[in-house]
C-alpha cells in the first residue's frame, strides 16, 4: 500500500468539518471516524470509483452514493480496502449520501472507517452532493475574506507602530499581539536586542535563537566556530517547531545581520503575511539607523552642527570631489517620496528635500543622467569647501534647464578668458562695475539669467519664475543704474565676465 500523501492544497484557507457539520441547511451527521476538532477538508470532490485513489489530490471530502459497491461487499474485504485506499490518498472525510441506492450507510463502512480512521458522514437524501461542494467554498470564501480582513487590519496597526516615538519595540509589541506569541529581534551578533509577548519557554527561546542563527551572518556567540558557508545563496526565511510551538524567522534588510523571530502556539492563516510586513518596517527601521552608512551620516550632521567646517566632515560620507545637484519635478511640487526615489536613481541617500526644488549631494565618479519627470541642473564636481559655490552652479543650470525645456544642464566647468586674470583682480573689476545694483541682488540675479540665456525675455521669465514684463523692467532698470548699453556686445561680455567673478 503506498504511503498517505500530503495533500496539496490550494491558496485557500480549509475548512473545519466541524464547521460544515454545523450547517444546518445541509443536515449531515458524522457517524463513524474520529472527531477531531482540527480535521479541515479542503475541497469536495465526487466519485464512485471503486478505487478512488488515482483521482484524489488530498484533503479533499469524498462524496459517494456508493454505486460501485457490489451486492457481496458485505461479506469480504472491500469496504477495507475501498476505505483504505482513500486514506492512502490522504482524504479528510468521507460522505456517503443515503438513496436513491442504499437506504442506509452499510454496516461494514460504518466499521472499516471507525477501524482506519476516517470520518464518515451520511448526507441526508434531500442534501445533494453540488450544495456540500457548495457550501464548502461558501465556508472558504468567508473565510478568505476573514484572513485578508485580519491581514489588512494587522498591517494599519503595524505601519502606525512604526510611526511612533519607539517604532522597534512597537513593532514588535503590535506583532506578538497579532500573532497571539512572542517576537523578537536580533542583533548581528546574534543577542536578543528586543521582545514582546508572552514569555517562552527557554527551550523554544533557545530553538529559536538557534534558527535566527540561519538566516543571519554565520559567527554567532552560540556558535563559536563558523557554519561552513551554504552551497546556494543564503536564505531569508526559515521555520520549525519545538514541541508545539510554532518558530519562524525572518531576515531584515539588506544583510545587516539583524533577524526577526517568532514564535507561536499555532499557525493561522495569514500569519507569514503579518509576520512579513513587519520585516519589512523592521528593516527600514533598523537598516538606516544602526548601518555603517547611516551613522556616518548622522554623525556628520551632528558635527555640522557643532561648527564643524565641511571639510572636516565630509570623509565621513566618503572620498574625493562631489557634484551638487538641483532638481525638480515636472508635473507636481516634490514630496518625501519622490525626493527619496531620485536620490536612489542618482546613487546617493543625501537628499535634501526643498519646497520648489530637491538637492542630492552625489560623488562625482557616478554621472547624473537626465531622469524621466524630473528638470535636472548638475553642478562641476567641487572639493568639499567648494560645496557651497557648487550649490550655486546646480541652481543656475537648473534654471537654464527649466528655461530651454532641457531635461539636464551641466555647470561648464572648462577654463575660460577670465582664468587669464588673476583672482583679486577679478573681482575687485567686478565690484566696482556691479556697484550700482549693490544691494538689489534680484535685479544683479535677473541680469546674469538674462545674459546667459541670449537676452531672451521668456525664458529669463520662465527661469525666474516671474512675468516676461517684469524681466523687461529689471533690465531696464539694470541698464540705467549701470549707464550702459545693454544691446552692445562687448557691454554683455564685460558684464558676464563681472557677474561670474562678482
Amino acid at each position: 500500500m503506498p504511503e498517505t500523501i500530503t495533500p496539496a492544497v490550494p491558496p485557500t484557507p480549509p475548512v473545519p468539518l466541524t464547521a460544515l457539520l454545523a450547517r444546518e441547511d445541509l443536515g449531515l451527521r458524522q457517524i463513524a471516524g474520529p472527531t477531531d476538532p482540527d480535521t479541515v477538508v479542503h475541497w469536495a470532490h465526487t466519485s464512485e470509483m471503486a478505487d478512488p485513489y488515482p483521482y484524489l489530490l488530498g484533503g479533499e471530502l469524498l462524496l459517494t452514493a456508493g454505486v460501485h459497491i457490489p451486492g457481496t461487499a458485505g461479506t469480504g474485504t472491500y469496504f477495507d480496502d475501498y476505505v483504505s485506499r482513500i486514506v492512502a490518498a490522504g482524504g479528510a472525510a468521507l460522505g456517503f449520501g443515503v438513496a436513491p441506492v442504499h437506504d442506509t450507510v452499510p454496516p461494514a463502512l460504518v466499521a472499516a472507517c471507525d477501524r482506519l480512521g476516517l470520518p464518515l458522514l451520511e448526507v441526508p437524501p434531500q442534501t445533494t452532493f453540488s450544495g456540500v461542494a457548495r457550501a464548502v467554498w461558501q465556508l472558504m470564501a468567508q473565510a478568505r475574506l476573514a484572513e485578508l480582513r485580519r491581514v489588512t487590519e494587522a498591517q494599519q496597526s503595524l505601519a502606525a507602530a512604526a510611526s511612533r516615538p519607539d517604532p522597534v519595540p512597537a513593532v514588535l509589541r503590535q506583532l506578538a499581539q497579532r500573532l497571539g506569541g512572542r517576537a523578537v529581534l536580533y542583533g548581528p551578533d546574534g543577542s536578543e536586542v528586543a521582545a514582546a509577548g508572552r514569555q517562552a519557554p527557554e527551550g523554544v527561546g533557545r530553538a529559536l535563537a538557534q534558527l535566527a542563527g540561519v538566516v543571519g551572518p554565520a559567527a554567532r556567540p552560540d556558535r563559536p566556530t563558523p557554519a561552513p558557508a551554504p552551497a546556494g545563496p543564503q536564505p531569508t526565511s526559515a521555520t520549525d517547531a519545538s514541541g508545539d510551538t510554532h518558530l519562524s524567522v525572518y531576515a531584515l534588510g539588506a544583510g545587516e545581520g539583524f533577524v526577526l523571530g517568532v514564535a507561536t502556539s499555532r499557525r493561522e492563516p495569514g500569519d507569514h503575511t503579518i509576520a512579513s510586513v513587519a520585516s519589512v518596517l523592521l528593516s527600514l527601521l533598523t537598516g538606516e539607523r544602526h548601518s555603517g552608512a547611516g551613522a556616518a551620516r548622522s554623525s556628520a550632521l551632528v558635527r555640522l552642527l557643532l561648527g564643524a567646517p565641511p571639510g572636516e566632515v565630509a570623509p565621513l560620507l566618503g572620498t574625493g570631489r562631489w557634484l551638487v545637484v538641483h532638481a525638480r519635478p515636472e508635473t507636481q511640487v516634490p514630496d518625501p517620496v519622490t525626493a527619496s526615489a531620485l536620490g536612489a536613481a542618482l546613487g546617493s541617500p543625501l537628499v535634501d528635500l526643498g519646497r520648489e526644488a530637491v538637492r542630492v549631494l552625489v560623488p562625482a565618479d557616478r554621472e547624473p543622467a537626465p531622469q524621466p519627470g524630473w528638470t535636472v541642473g548638475v553642478s562641476a564636481p567641487a572639493e568639499p569647501r567648494d560645496w557651497p559655490a557648487a550649490d550655486t552652479q546646480a541652481a543656475r543650470a537648473l534654471a537654464r534647464a527649466r528655461a530651454t525645456r532641457t531635461p539636464l544642464v551641466r555647470h561648464a566647468a572648462r577654463p575660460a578668458l577670465a582664468d587669464l586674470v588673476p583672482t583679486a583682480d577679478a573681482e575687485t573689476h567686478a565690484r566696482t562695475l556691479l556697484a550700482p545694483l549693490g544691494g538689489q541682488p534680484a535685479l544683479a540675479e535677473t541680469l546674469r539669467t538674462w545674459l546667459s540665456l541670449h537676452g531672451s525675455w521668456d525664458r529669463t521669465a520662465v527661469a525666474l519664475g516671474v512675468h516676461r514684463n517684469t524681466v523687461r523692467q529689471r533690465i531696464a532698470r539694470c541698464a540705467g543704474l549701470l549707464a550702459a548699453d545693454l544691446d552692445d556686445p562687448d557691454v554683455r561680455m564685460e558684464l558676464w565676465f563681472a557677474l561670474r567673478r562678482g
